[in-house]
């Protein structure tokens, strides 16, 4: 792949671009220029119209700096020139971050936590609470066995505690009255020679 460097005014922006940059990703891209130079080439089609490339090209741009690199690709259609600038912008949007690799080289880096496209504070926060975490692993399996066993046991007497002190639900009727009491009295005195049915709204008996 042949690079070349050309005035970034010669270049042709398109009219239609399928991703918007907005004013926060210039200024990372101007942040990552300064810290570490054009790191990848604008693509071009013959007539120098970018295809690959636009966000970077505004920053360049922001940055004072009047050439890019350049790869200058030749011979596509007007459709597989479309399906390059659609795939450009989607494919890397696919991926997605090792957040294990990434705290640890937060760690490797220290206190220098400048890194274009992140706010500073942010991964120092980050940084925090993965400490923070690993902490808490590690205390974890400081305990030994007697300190384990009396959690153990004082987990089961608990649990004894609370079905002993559960309150026991019994199916009993409401209390009645004295005197419907005393006629309950009465009429329990001939039941086996009566007849009855429960009400299936109250429970009572109704007596036949």
């Amino acid at each position: 792949m042949k690079i070349t460097k050309m005035k970034i005014d010669s270049l042709k922006i398109p009219e239609r671009n399928v991703r918007i940059h907005t004013e926060k990703q210039i200024e990372e891209f101007v942040r990552s220029i300064n810290m570490f130079g054009q790191i990848r080439p604008v693509v071009v089609d013959e007539e120098n119209t970018v295809l690959a490339g636009n966000g970077l090209i505004a920053a360049l741009k922001k940055a004072g700096i009047d050439e890019a690199d350049v790869y200058k690709i030749n011979g596509l259609s007007e459709n597989q020139k479309k399906k390059l600038m659609i795939a450009d912008n989607k494919i890397f949007n696919l991926g997605i971050e090792n957040l294990d690799t990434l705290t640890d080289f937060l760690h490797e880096l220290g206190n220098d936590l400048d890194v274009p496209g992140y706010d500073e504070e942010i991964l120092k926060t980050m940084v925090a609470q993965a400490e923070d975490v690993t902490a808490k692993i590690c205390e974890y399996g400081t305990l030994d066995t007697n300190e384990i066993e009396h959690i153990q046991s004082k987990s089961v007497d608990n649990s004894g505690e609370s079905a002993e002190n559960e309150p026991q639900t019994e199916n009993k009727e409401p209390p009645s009255s004295a005197a419907e009491n005393e006629q309950s009295e009465e009429i329990d005195t001939d039941t086996e020679e009566r007849q009855y049915v429960v009400c299936p709204k109250c429970g009572e008996k109704i007596w036949l």
